[in-house]
């Protein structure tokens, strides 16, 4: 196996992982989301509000690994 074989299978499996990851992560977030509502349908508003920053981290990670992936592919 040469080295931009490695390194595309390398590629592919960081972005794969970090996608996997963060689905199952925003899986675990919202249902917990939902969990909270419904215990407290009063604090909503915070729930939501956390529940939405939350998933803009999540989501930054298979964007990072992806970015990460493209910068090294340059590279080879």
């Amino acid at each position: 196996m040469n080295v931009q074989a490695a390194a595309t299978l390398g590629f592919a499996l960081a972005a794969g992982l970090g996608a996997l990851g963060a689905g199952i992560g925003d899986g675990i977030m919202f249902s917990k989301a939902v969990e909270g509502v419904a215990r407290q349908p009063e604090a909503r508003g915070k729930i939501m509000t956390m529940m939405f920053i939350s998933l803009g981290m999540i989501e930054a990670l298979p964007i990072i690994a992806i970015v990460v992936g493209f910068i090294l592919m340059g590279r080879m």
